[in-house]
């Protein structure tokens, strides 16, 4: 009896743990769900969000866990620099608005002005746990806080996951946001997180407010649990006569030459360049689906972002930026290639 009972002692202290771990805001695992909405979107089917092309996750020829634990255990040198990267910390808060200009924090956050107005893109700036479990910062690339920043004019979220949606820096900025644009499904993680429901447009794609249009990725979403129960996207931002695509998460298809069909050549192109590997290679973009997407859009200028933070993929860390620069280079492609924390103008 006495050994039985230690034994339910363990688990009932293991399973108290687990849901205090859980429970953790970042989570959102308490959440308020927004299913009448969610589940009327054409893009929600068989009870999950659906990519427009079939999208298998997992591409290789080895178990997918197994593979996910080799790639987190693999101790290769050239993912991780050696020496701290370079980068340039900037008065951001005294930055002028009567130019467009970008600011890049290193993976896929940045702080981008377009005709007088802020805008602010998957902020990761103060991981704090559980996000510390999953993401190390490479040495160098860690300096901007959430205090750091300027009043932001519009905070735009691409998707739920951990290096894109961090819950640490949205609460610290929380009072300096004006407006938050969304995908689906990720407003009850903000409204949850005490983000005033009047400042959040939540979209669909092809959905278009105020000058910003939600449009598809290729991607999924997975923050904790079930799958693909909040939408994935890249948003086209147009003001005074000028457009930003950002690019968010994704695998190569067919959007890429149809948003060019529907906008036009843009001034600046965001997209990912990073974390991929061949098991990935219809949700992330591969470094030969790079070129074919810099082909399709036209962009008159392109930064690549998803890179030069942190070791989530098993390739090494220079890599993306050489590639970029051999893709620019072939293309006539103009590249603007700046060092974390530096103002570019565009």
């Amino acid at each position: 009896m006495k050994p039985m009972l230690i034994l339910l002692g363990i688990f009932a202290l293991i399973s108290i743990t687990v849901l205090a771990i859980l429970s953790h805001h970042a989570f959102g695992l308490w959440r308020h769900v927004s299913k009448e909405r969610i589940q009327s979107s054409p893009n929600y089917r068989d009870g999950m969000f659906q990519n427009q092309e079939p999208t298998p996750q997992f591409t290789g020829n080895t178990n997918p866990i197994k593979a996910l634990w080799s790639m987190l255990t693999k101790h290769d040198s050239a993912r991780v620099p050696n020496e701290p990267i370079q980068a340039v910390k900037t008065d951001l808060q005294n930055l002028p608005t009567d130019s467009d200009w970008l600011v890049w924090f290193g993976h896929s956050s940045y702080l981008f002005c377009l005709d007088g107005k802020r805008y602010l893109v998957d902020p990761l700036l103060k991981p704090e746990f559980p996000a510390t479990l999953m993401m190390k910062p490479f040495a160098g690339t860690d300096i901007y806080r959430p205090e750091d920043l300027p009043d932001i004019d519009v905070l735009i979220i691409t998707h739920e996951h951990w290096d894109h949606m961090e819950y640490a820096t949205l609460r610290d900025i929380r009072d300096r946001v004006k407006k938050v644009v969304c995908p689906l499904g990720i407003a009850d993680y903000l409204r949850y997180w005490d983000y005033k429901d009047e400042i959040i447009t939540e979209m669909d794609w092809y959905e278009a407010a105020e000058g910003i249009t939600c449009l598809p990725s290729r991607h999924f979403s997975n923050r904790l649990l079930r799958r693909n129960q909040t939408l994935w996207a890249s948003f086209m931002v147009e003001a005074g006569g000028r457009k930003v695509y950002i690019g968010g998460d994704g695998g190569y298809d067919k959007r890429f030459s149809e948003i060019y069909e529907q906008f036009g050549s843009v001034d600046l192109a965001l997209l990912e360049n990073g974390q991929y590997n061949a098991n990935w290679k219809y949700i992330h973009t591969t470094p030969e689906d790079l070129e074919k997407v810099a082909h399709d859009l036209q962009a008159q200028q392109v930064f690549t972002v998803h890179h030069d933070k942190y070791a989530l993929s098993v390739h090494p860390w220079y890599e993306p930026d050489s590639v970029a620069q051999d893709i620019a280079s072939r293309n006539s492609i103009r590249l603007l290639d700046a060092l974390i924390g530096t103002v570019v103008k565009f």
